[in-house]
């Protein structure tokens, strides 16, 4: 059997498209606009003060995000009417494309429909009324998916399963749905490693077959695998690199982490997806110029103390 074609998944907000490829940089998601676990966001977004919105996408552009993830799910709230707010503040601040996440389906679509451009949606696993309920949205509003190889009964911890449930899930999607297998990305469960030690190899198995039989995109939760262990920065920025050498386009992440964001671009280098290293070079120039402006500003501050 031969390799599996390259496929382009293409995101696109009203004026930008970025295209997630096994050929090309590695798609930065930023996950920041997420009030899960964020108890004054919560507050904040009741209160109907969305100023919090603001700060997290300027933070996550600055950082190097190529994608932002909007998910607005807030208990004792309007869903569908938040996040259709939270898109178009997204949208009047940057022209990165979005990924709308939501488990609501009545918000999935009213996000899509209010979106200027073509969205990654997140997510929709392999149970069949989940297919059913979100595949038809997807194909609707000319959408990519983001979908995880778990079902009814479990979330898999042998690769194998993961693979079966994977090729359901493009049957499914391209056969009774009519959607492109390019607007198919899979996220093959990274599950934590302080949990079971075997679940950064089941991953990186699930990733390479995916990425052999299909060439599809894929991408995960990139802080899910360092979830309760010290150091997590570290050991998201060793896990990205590993995952994208055997397949790995995009991830969910922290755009505002440094080390973890250098680590991946310094894989595209290594993989050959920075041509000559400009993105590198450029990247290391800008962190030296604003270091430079940093420590100017502070000899400024120190030298007028002293007068």
């Amino acid at each position: 059997m031969g390799a599996a074609p390259v496929r382009e998944t293409r995101l696109r907000s009203a004026t930008k498209e970025v295209v997630l490829a096994s050929n090309r940089p590695f798609c930065i998601i930023g996950e920041r606009i997420n009030p899960t676990g964020r108890k004054v966001f919560q507050a904040q977004l009741r209160a109907g003060d969305y100023s919090a919105i603001e700060k997290d996408v300027l933070a996550q552009v600055a950082g190097g995000a190529d994608v932002l993830d909007v998910n607005m799910g807030v208990p004792l709230t309007d869903e569908p009417e938040l996040l259709v707010r939270a898109i178009g503040i997204v949208q009047s601040l940057t022209d990165l494309p979005v990924c709308i996440d939501s488990s609501v389906v009545e918000a999935l679509e009213a996000g899509l429909a209010a979106y200027k451009g073509r969205a990654l949606v997140n997510s929709c696993t392999a149970e069949d009324d989940r297919l059913a309920a979100v595949l038809p949205l997807v194909k609707k509003y000319d959408a990519a998916i983001i979908a995880l190889p778990n079902d009814h009964d479990e979330i898999p911890m042998e690769s194998g399963k993961r693979i079966e449930l994977t090729e359901k899930i493009v049957r499914v999607a391209t056969e009774e749905y009519g959607i492109a297998i390019e607007d198919i990305v899979i996220d093959p469960l990274a599950m934590p490693i302080g949990a079971d030690p075997t679940v950064g190899v089941a991953a990186l198995e699930t990733i390479r077959a995916i990425h052999e039989r299909w060439g599809l995109n894929m991408t995960c939760g990139a802080s899910n695998v360092s979830f309760g262990m010290p150091g997590r920065h570290a050991i998201n920025a060793a896990w990205l690199p590993l995952a994208m050498g055997v397949g790995m386009t995009s991830a969910i992440m922290d755009a505002r982490t440094p080390q973890v964001v250098e680590a991946v671009r310094a894989a595209d280098l290594l993989l050959g997806h920075d041509e000559w290293g400009g993105a590198w070079i450029s990247a290391f120039r800008r962190r030296q110029a604003a270091e430079a402006a940093l420590a100017q500003a502070a000899e400024a501050a120190q030298a007028a103390l002293a007068t």
